[in-house]
């Protein structure tokens, strides 16, 4: 029973220690080669491409948010795309209608966007 279970699990035990081995090393490659002096850049509090407001509270441009918006909108249509169209065959015509729907969905975000005027960058 155990040489069968060996059998089974012993790949998958060796491809887990060797990952778990090489994340241990890369970390302390990393450690021991990386400079140990950072510029006083990277040392800011804010790496946005700002610099930091004496107030917390003080308002900025919303374009900010239209931008993430944008990303997350083609980034989910990408995720969703290339299974539907690797399984297109299989799910008919339901699948092609649902993938349309969403896509329509996605196409008002993008139109929304684009009337707000997040692709015009100043």
């Amino acid at each position: 029973m155990l040489s069968e279970f060996l059998k089974d699990y012993l790949p998958i035990m060796i491809f887990l220690v060797l990952a778990l081995g090489l994340s241990c090393a890369f970390v302390i490659i990393n450690l021991i080669l990386s400079p140990k002096h950072p510029d006083p850049e990277k040392l800011s509090a804010y790496e946005c491409g700002f610099e930091p407001f004496e107030d917390s509270r003080m308002e900025f441009d919303v374009r900010f948010y239209l931008v993430a918006i944008l990303f997350i909108i083609f980034d989910l249509e990408i995720a969703f795309l290339f299974p539907w169209a690797v399984s297109l065959g299989n799910i008919g015509i339901v699948g092609f209608i649902s993938m349309m729907i969403f896509l329509f969905i996605l196409t008002i975000g993008f139109i929304y966007e684009w009337k707000k005027g997040a692709l015009d960058w100043e």
